[in-house]
């Protein structure tokens, strides 16, 4: 049997970074505080370090991202970069862009660096050049098939793999999109995207004698979310990824919440620790049960069993397909009581299922009275709109060593 791949999550924040770690991640990528490819998850510098050290201290890896395609603008930041690494001492750095690469190997020889799904790795003669040009690791590009992935396993022992398993799919190249640039200004490669492609459009057609006069193109059984697609999910395919000699296996969502984290972290490190248990009995069907209560457009195997059809869209709307939502995370735990701050409303009478980072099957809660953690009077319903808005509830026995601080807990909705 393979050796088990590293399990990477992403870290937008802080507290996500925590989350994974304590979830089961080996290992977690994040953003810089100016030069990441997500422009809404950069790092204070203070908040990085002490990310970095926390991860450490667990055994734990951190990448830092510079997935970037440079501009002249960013060139005198890469100097800055380049003390930054220095100072944190990451345990590698992910790049797309060429001369970028080229700055940093240059700058600093002995740190790895990772081969950014943007710069669209898809050949074994692709990533046979990145490991003649130095870098430790590739991530495949999203539309490379399994059969493919298994081909350039083969063709290319010396370097690490890495294949993304779970989440958004993105209806351009792997990010390589210009609507959202056209339509918000905001630049999908400068980490701005605005996801114009889960927009709802309308047609028109103009005739060429009636100038200004629009005639609306009816929309058939398909919708109108013609670039909407469903999200990634490869847990059904798992054991055939495990047995393929991947190095590391990606999650994607740096913009993504705590519960997310979470949820992918825990039910996919346990589907990989099952598998290598007892590959024999491995079933995906527990494991998927526990995805789809994640929001989510509905799942797809994306490009694994090569170019997908129409089955891959969802062209009726992008709600999410899940009954449940993120009802918070343990701020605090004394011992006897937690304090449970919200993500959603909560009343009496309501049932929380909290997903201990120590057990898979969850531990679940009928709330009596709600008591708001500021307070000492109870009330039958709280909202999470004031900042920081928490309750405080009473565990029982020995269940409260189950919800260590940052434990998430999901509702089911009505």
């Amino acid at each position: 049997m393979n050796k088990k791949p590293e399990l990477l999550l992403p870290a937008g924040s802080l507290s996500r970074l925590k989350t994974a770690v304590l979830y089961g991640a080996d290992a977690v990528y994040s953003g810089t505080p100016d030069l990441s490819l997500r422009a809404k998850s950069s790092f204070p510098m203070e908040e990085l370090q002490e990310g970095i050290d926390y991860a450490r201290n667990a055994g734990k890896k951190i990448y830092l991202t510079l997935n970037i395609f440079s501009r002249n603008k960013d060139i005198e930041k890469l100097a800055n970069f380049i003390k930054t690494v220095k100072q944190l001492n990451p345990d590698g750095v992910i790049v797309s862009d060429p001369g970028v690469f080229d700055f940093i190997h240059s700058k600093l020889p002995k740190i790895p660096i990772h081969i950014s799904t943007q710069a669209n790795v898809c050949s074994a003669l692709t990533v046979d050049f990145w490991k003649k040009m130095g870098a430790s690791l590739c991530v495949l590009g999203r539309e490379v098939s399994f059969n493919e992935i298994k081909e350039i396993r083969k063709a290319c022992p010396d370097i690490k793999l890495e294949m993304f398993i779970h989440g958004a799919m993105c209806i351009s190249y792997s990010g390589r999109c210009l609507i959202s640039s056209f339509m918000a200004s905001r630049s999908a490669n400068q980490g701005a995207c605005a996801h114009s492609c889960r927009w709802k459009y309308k047609t028109y057609v103009e005739e060429e004698l009636r100038p200004g006069q629009m005639y609306p193109i009816e929309e058939d059984e398909r919708g109108t979310y013609l670039l909407n697609s469903k999200d990634l999910c490869l847990m059904p395919k798992l054991n055939e990824i495990l047995s393929a000699g991947i190095d590391s296996l990606k999650i994607e969502g740096r913009n993504k919440t705590e519960y997310y984290v979470a949820q992918t972290a825990r039910v996919y490190r346990q589907a990989i620790d099952d598998y290598y248990d007892n590959p024999k009995k491995w079933n995906p069907k527990i494991y998927m049960a526990e995805l789809y209560t994640l929001q989510n457009r509905g799942y797809t195997a994306g490009f694994f069993d090569g170019i997908p059809d129409d089955k891959a869209q969802d062209y009726n709307d992008t709600s999410s397909k899940s009954d449940y939502r993120n009802c918070g995370f343990v701020r605090e735990n004394n011992g006897s009581e937690i304090v449970l701050e919200l993500r959603h409303k909560l009343s009496k009478g309501d049932k929380i299922e909290f997903l201990s980072p120590l057990r898979f099957e969850p531990y679940k809660l009928k709330l009596g009275d709600i008591q708001p953690a500021n307070s000492k009077k109870t009330v039958e319903t709280l909202s999470p709109g004031v900042a920081n808005q928490a309750v405080k509830i009473k565990i029982d026995g020995e269940n409260i060593k189950l919800l260590p601080v940052l434990t998430v807990a999901r509702i089911k909705i009505q």
